[in-house]
Order: C-alpha cells, then sequence, then structure tokens
C-alpha cells in the first residue's frame, strides 16, 4: 500500500497532545494575520492568491520517492519567497484546511499537526536561509533558483522532523524513534529534492518576467552605496 508523506493522519499522535499543537497553530496564526496585515498590498494579496492556487494545484501531483511512499510540494519556501513568510504561512495553512476538509488529505484532529509543521516549521526554515543565502548569492532568477533549490530541501526536512518531535511527545505505535526520524529525514530529503527542483523554476521565472513580485527581491535590496559629500578647500 502506497503511503503519501507528510500529512499526518488521525490516531496517530494521540489526543491530548494533537490538541496542544492545534492551540499552538491557532495562536501562531493569529499572529501571522496580525503581522501579514503590514504586507498586504495591492500587489502582494492577489499575488497571495496566485501562490496559495498554485501550492494547491501541485500538491495534488505526488511523485515517487521510495518503494511505497509518495510525495509532493509542500511549498513553504516557495510562499516565502514570492510573498513572504507571514503570508506565506497563512497560504500553506488554507492550502491545508481546505484539502482536510475537502479530500480528507492529513486527519482532522492531526490538522493543528500538519499547520505546525509544514505552514509554520516549514515556511520559518524556509524564510531563515532564504534571508541568509540572499546575503552572499546574486540577487537575480539564478541567484533566486539555487537560493529556492538548498532552502526547500532543508525546510523540509525539518518540517519532518517536526512530526518525529509530535511523535515522541504523543505517538501511538510502538516505533523506535531512531528508526522514526532517520525514515523521515531520508524519505523527506528526497522529497526536499523534487520540491527544490519546482520551487527553483516557479521562482526563477517569475523572477525574469517580474522581479517586482518577488517578495524575497523587494525585502533583501542590496543597500544604496553611500555617496561622501566632497569637501570644498
Amino acid at each position: 500500500m502506497e503511503t503519501t508523506a507528510m500529512h499526518i493522519a488521525n490516531g496517530i499522535v494521540d489526543g491530548p497532545v494533537s490538541a496542544v499543537f492545534a492551540v499552538l497553530a491557532v495562536a501562531a496564526l493569529a499572529f501571522c494575520v496580525r503581522k501579514a496585515r503590514n504586507d498586504l498590498d495591492e500587489r502582494l494579496a492577489p499575488m497571495a492568491g496566485l501562490v496559495a492556487a498554485f501550492i494547491f494545484a501541485v500538491q495534488m501531483l505526488n511523485f515517487q520517492v521510495l518503494p511505497g511512499v509518495s510525495g509532493h510540494l509542500l511549498g513553504g519556501t516557495l510562499a516565502v519567497i514570492l510573498v513572504g513568510p507571514w503570508v506565506g504561512a497563512l497560504c500553506v495553512s488554507t492550502v491545508l484546511i481546505v484539502q482536510c476538509l475537502l479530500f480528507a488529505d492529513g486527519g482532522l484532529t492531526a490538522l493543528g499537526l500538519n499547520i505546525t509543521n509544514m505552514a509554520l516549521l516549514g515556511t520559518a526554515a524556509g524564510y531563515l536561509l532564504v534571508a541568509g543565502l540572499l546575503r552572499v548569492l546574486p540577487r537575480n532568477a539564478q541567484g533566486l533558483a539555487v537560493t529556492a533549490f538548498v532552502a526547500s530541501v532543508v525546510s523540509v526536512v525539518v518540517a519532518s522532523q517536526g512530526f518525529v518531535f509530535e511523535y515522541a511527545l504523543g505517538g501511538t505505535t510502538e516505533l523506535s524513534l531512531p528508526w522514526v526520524s532517520g525514515t523521515m529525514a531520508l524519505s523527506h530529503t528526497l522529497i526536499g529534492i523534487g520540491e527544490g527542483l519546482i520551487a527553483a523554476t516557479t521562482v526563477a521565472t517569475v523572477a525574469k518576467v517580474r522581479p517586482d513580485l518577488v517578495y524575497a527581491l523587494r525585502r533583501f535590496r542590496k543597500p544604496a552605496p553611500v555617496v561622501e559629500a566632497g569637501v570644498k578647500a
């Protein structure tokens, strides 16, 4: 039987731990909504809708990573590059909620866990890497593509280890924690490579056509050179 990483189903993590992470997810998303108000403008608002729709569509396409295991784009890094961390987290969360309610992709009781891992941890890790890499890489389509690829791989693995932490707190089966961690890391490294290729291609294309729509290029602009005033003798 084939399994799809990395949506958590009902019953994998016990009720109390799932409830705690549901509360955590709601609080974090409320904070994101508050912060996102400062970013949303006539340019970013429609872009956010397009990003959410794109992530939703691409998440419906699974690719094989291991025998019996398939993966799909999580979208955290792609979202933060195009619309920033706060709006990006909301975009990914919206996709996860719709998928859970309409397509039963991930359990309803595990929705807080899935949002925490993919929409919060994934986007946070992706944004930190993007912010760091764009300080040393060229701020153009090529540099953005490399940034998107590296940040995607790392953010997907970080999101997978969020599940390992949750499983350690309230896992309902008797699986070895090192085995769970290693298996998740291996499979999600492969998923991250697939996601990285998709994200790199997407953001590079947008950057070539409309660089003004790429949040990361606007946010991490090179500082203007300081021109010292000449001193008259």
